[in-house]
């Protein structure tokens, strides 16, 4: 079986290429090794930036559907220090031009707008196999094969394309996010719906913090920020959930009992959500028939943009691929090299906003950063 355009992985850049394609009444499938779209959390809010995920959604014609999941007053932002005392209380006026959504409904919109068929879910890839020419063959955990003139990996951090290109892999960059969630924040948990506030909430120190985000329906979703190792995150057993909670929690010793019981009583099982990253700037040699997007092509720590890069690199993929009919090649050159540099100035801002929340100067670097730059690269960081 031959596809013009195959694509691993139905993330959000991976959906968004597919639909630039179907807009340009170009066909691809996508292989997703989840059961269905219902198969887990989709993760959190989003914001997302007028210069790169909402220039994606323009060019995948779902503007319209995408300003109707817009989760009102979640732009708003608050800093607060380790005793809960506020620092910084920006409101929601709507003009920061970075609009929240929850991942979920950014992906349904994305999973509508395909014909039927695009998605072949449980579809694990296992191994891939360049067969020369620009083709590779598909293998899956059934047994079946595919074969391909024009392969792109839209799979995440763990990449099984990646290999064709690179031979870079992911390493650990010392700091791990915690998640957590609270529900009817307000009825059950007032103390710390009220020092989360309306939208995001930064309580910031160096080495460690708590951010939270308020979410539709009463939902405070936490990430607990540590510089630690891995021989630490390893140790604690994140199967027993209240003790695992109580270890994390005991990391904030003196900490406001309003934040730490965004840990203590989280209502899930906290989720470790260990930092990786590929190697800055990383790129390849152009090889025939195969690219990547989104974390398999530059995975970098957390900065509010990781959505917005992949959608983007879908969308000018798409459009690449459209401007340049019947020619793969040229297609892929013209969208590497756009995609390249691109990244590689992110990672540099990915790294500020690390040091900026946890480093040395937290949260007042943080607070800085905020004040003088709202508007300006890099945005203030979303998970």
């Amino acid at each position: 079986m031959m596809t013009p355009v195959t694509i691993v992985g139905a993330g959000l850049g991976g959906l968004t290429l597919a639909r630039v394609l179907h807009v340009h009444g170009i066909p691809a499938t996508i292989y997703e090794a989840e059961p269905s779209a219902q198969a887990r959390t989709q993760g959190g809010q989003l914001d997302i930036h007028e210069h790169n995920g909402q220039v994606a959604l323009e060019a995948a014609g779902l503007t319209e559907q995408f300003r109707a999941i817009i989760h009102a007053g979640g732009e708003a932002a608050r800093v607060l220090d380790r005793h809960g005392k506020v620092l910084l209380d920006q409101p929601d006026e709507g003009t920061a031009g970075r609009p929240e959504v929850l991942r979920g409904d950014l992906r349904r919109i994305l999973i509508d707008a395909l014909p039927a068929g695009t998605i072949q879910w449980g579809r694990k890839l296992t191994g891939v196999r360049p067969l020369g020419d620009g083709r590779t063959e598909l293998t899956f955990a059934d047994g079946s094969t595919v074969r391909t003139e024009l392969l792109v990996g839209a799979d995440g951090a763990w990449s099984k394309v990646r290999p064709l290109l690179s031979d870079a892999t992911p390493e650990y960059t010392g700091t791990t996010f915690v998640e957590t969630y609270l529900h009817d924040a307000d009825e059950h948990h007032t103390a710390s719906a009220t020092a989360v506030g309306g939208g995001a909430m930064y309580a910031l120190a160096p080495g460690q913090g708590i951010v939270a985000h308020r979410e539709a329906g009463g939902v405070i979703h936490t990430y607990v920020e540590l510089n630690r190792s891995a021989e630490w995150v390893n140790a604690i057993d994140f199967t027993a959930a209240a003790a695992a909670a109580a270890r994390v929690a005991a990391e904030f010793d003196g900490w406001a009992p309003e934040l730490t019981a965004l840990i203590t009583d989280g209502e899930t099982a906290p989720v470790p959500r260990m930092i990786h990253a590929l190697p800055d700037g990383h790129r390849w040699d152009r090889v025939p028939g195969v690219t990547l997007l989104g974390d398999a092509a530059h995975l970098m720590p957390p900065s509010g943009e990781g959505a917005n890069l992949a959608m983007l690199d879908g969308a000018e993929l798409g459009l690449a691929i459209a401007a340049h009919p019947g020619d793969v090649e040229a297609a892929l050159t013209a969208y590497e090299a756009a995609m390249f540099p691109r990244s590689e100035a992110e990672y540099a801002d990915a790294h500020q906003i690390l040091d900026l929340c946890l480093g040395d100067r937290a949260p007042f670097g943080f607070i800085d950063f905020f004040t003088g730059a709202l508007q300006q690269e890099p945005d203030a960081p979303r998970r």
